[in-house]
């Protein structure tokens, strides 16, 4: 039983694969069963979509330049099938001694390639290898087109296992309770894999989510099991607000485990409220961010910091259009090892090209 379960998840992923990469972040949205839905006289096309970008960074005073390319692309088969994925290409060129210039390998990232049935708009059942779902910021914000600041929180690679994704398969979904109070929840089973590029730690957890839609207010928690050496548990929450008079984000994370503790705490504000050079000011986020990183009783990932560590950052985001952005930050970072600043600044730009056209069936 369990051969013919990697088989059916390597088939899944390779059909990705031979598809090439996935769209936006559908695969984060609770409502997505809703959205995807198409009437009787809609035929849905694929669409391909991603972002480059290009960011330079001083860490503690060594410049890296950052150019990154990351492609995704949805495909439709008929009203209840879908095939998505993402692949990112990225560099982090470095001085090197005795030479000139910057150098710095190419690094190719399938981040995700899976199947989706949906099966009601209540449910999809998805299988593949899919970002795992802990908290908020994995599924939703890691895209360089969609996150505020151009760094990781110090947390993320807590229980998301190599590459931050699993291969194995997953259940999510969302309804309403009452018109005033909705839940989203997944439910996932990864299965151990050392297979390039479909590495995965062997994990079961699910991850659910309280959403009031008047206060524009998420909270929610996630569990996850590791079946696997340890054998340890992780517990997580996170929340998102959207004040409804306020053009304002506030995101938040805290995640426990034996590998590693800590959380982050991140508002971002759009200018528009402001009475002068309105046009400037609407285009114009501010963005800060909060964070600490404990270690835990257990060694963690090498993406995680050797000794407690907190940060804090402050970013300035200018959209001269919807999709593209320059964007700034500072950060002044302080553990044991020595206090550090890091300044980045960059450029983004997001695409979306349909790739047939759009009619009736």
């Amino acid at each position: 039983m369990l051969r013919k379960l990697k088989f059916a998840i390597l088939l899944a992923a390779i059909l990705a694969l031979s598809q090439f990469r996935q769209p936006i972040h559908a695969q984060s949205q609770a409502t997505a069963p809703q959205e995807l839905e198409q009437s009787d006289n809609e035929k849905p096309v694929p669409i391909f979509t991603g972002a480059a970008g290009f960011l330079t960074t001083f860490d503690g005073g060594d410049p890296h330049l950052g150019p990154i390319f990351t492609g995704v692309i949805l495909i439709p088969l008929g009203d209840r099938w879908l095939i998505e994925s993402r692949g990112t290409f990225e560099s982090d060129m470095v001085q090197l001694p005795g030479r000139s210039g910057f150098h710095g390998e190419v690094e190719k990232e399938l981040e995700y390639a899976q199947v989706d049935f949906i099966a009601n708009p209540y449910l999809t059942i998805t299988a593949g290898r899919f970002l795992t779902p802990i908290g908020i910021y994995n599924e939703r914000l890691y895209p360089v087109w969609i996150r505020d600041l151009p760094s990781d929180p110090l947390i993320l690679p807590i229980g998301v296992g190599p590459s931050n994704a699993s291969t194995g398969a997953m259940l999510r979904g969302g309804f309403n309770v009452t018109p005033d109070v909705s839940i989203n929840y997944t439910a996932y089973f990864s299965e151990f894999s050392n297979f390039e590029p479909l590495t995965s730690e062997r994990t079961a957890g699910v991850r659910a989510g309280l959403f009031f839609p008047k206060a524009r207010l998420e909270i929610g928690g996630s569990f996850q099991h590791l079946l696997q050496d340890e054998r340890s548990n992780l517990f997580g929450t996170h929340a998102i607000w959207q004040p409804p008079s306020l053009p304002l984000d506030i995101r938040a994370e805290v995640v426990h485990s034996r590998r590693g503790s800590g959380y982050w705490i991140e508002p971002a504000y759009r200018l528009s409220q402001l009475p002068f050079l309105r046009d400037e000011m609407r285009r114009t986020q501010l963005v800060a961010r909060l964070q600490q990183f404990f270690t835990g009783d257990l060694p963690g990932s090498d993406d995680l910091p050797p000794v407690n560590t907190q940060q804090f950052e402050f970013g300035v985001n200018y959209y001269f259009t919807d999709g593209l952005r320059a964007t700034s930050s500072y950060g002044r970072q302080f553990s044991s090892e020595g206090n550090k600043n890091v300044w980045t600044f960059g450029v983004t730009y997001r695409f979306l090209v349909p790739l047939g056209p759009s009619g009736n069936q």
